[in-house]
């Protein structure tokens, strides 16, 4: 099995597992795109070019994240992306590492949402990883 299938099955099983969520509802519902336009789009773009209509804003620019994988002598770099989302890696662009920028948004979805904080919060990431991930260029 090539590793990109590999990883988007790896992923795809992890969310439905960490959310209780049926393979049919999952189908319908693209929990990683949602978490990216809300999150993200604003500063990468809708389509990731680093081109969201907040990049005037921002002391520096954002990355294109569509060619992650290009620049990662093709190779998906999810342990750095995860890293980068949950905020073990500074990223001086989204402020203060201890909560970045959607970190909030998900510790308050987890508080109402009567599940384990960190299988929320961990599904959410993966969700965000795996859209991003298909937004790979080839």
């Amino acid at each position: 099995m090539k590793s990109s299938t590999l990883l988007t099955a790896l992923v795809a099983a992890a969310l439905i597992a960490a959310s209780g969520i049926s393979q049919a509802q999952q189908r319908r519902v693209d929990v990683g795109k949602l978490e990216y336009e809300a999150n993200c789009a604003s500063c990468h773009g809708i389509k990731g070019k680093g081109d969201g209509p907040l990049k005037s804003f921002l002391t520096k620019s954002p990355s294109d994240i569509t060619t992650l994988t290009k620049r990662n002598g093709g190779v998906f770099p999810i342990t750095r992306v995860y890293e980068v989302i949950d905020g073990r890696e500074e990223v001086k662009a989204h402020g203060p590492r201890e909560m970045p920028v959607w970190g909030r948004d998900y510790i308050y979805k987890a508080e109402e949402d009567l599940r384990d904080p960190e299988v929320f919060v961990r599904s959410k990431t993966l969700s965000l990883i795996d859209y991003i991930y298909r937004l790979q260029v080839k």
